[in-house]
């Protein structure tokens, strides 16, 4: 089963954190992990956001939360894009 991203998103977005998290953290791939350190971004654990963005090999970004949340809304359209464009799902 796969992380339904924009739905965690939505939760973080809504201000149900909590829910958001318990969610996000039961998934391993790599947009659920800059998700996960989003969530600790809010919840002002920068030392734990930036261990989630390491997982992935990158570096916290240097930007508020509303870009991020847009960068991550952003990374997930393109992420579907792909898939609905692969010989796979044709």
């Amino acid at each position: 089963m796969e992380c339904d991203h924009i739905k965690v998103l939505s939760l973080a977005r809504n201000g149900n954190w909590d829910e958001a998290h318990k969610t996000v953290q039961q998934y391993s791939d790599e947009l659920s992990y800059l998700i996960h350190a989003y969530l600790h971004r809010i919840e002002g654990n920068i030392s734990n956001a930036k261990y989630w963005y390491n997982r992935v090999g990158v570096d916290m970004p240097n930007n508020n939360l509303e870009d991020e949340l847009n960068r991550l809304y952003e990374m997930i359209g393109k992420l579907k894009k792909d898939h609905s464009q692969s010989p796979a799902s044709n």
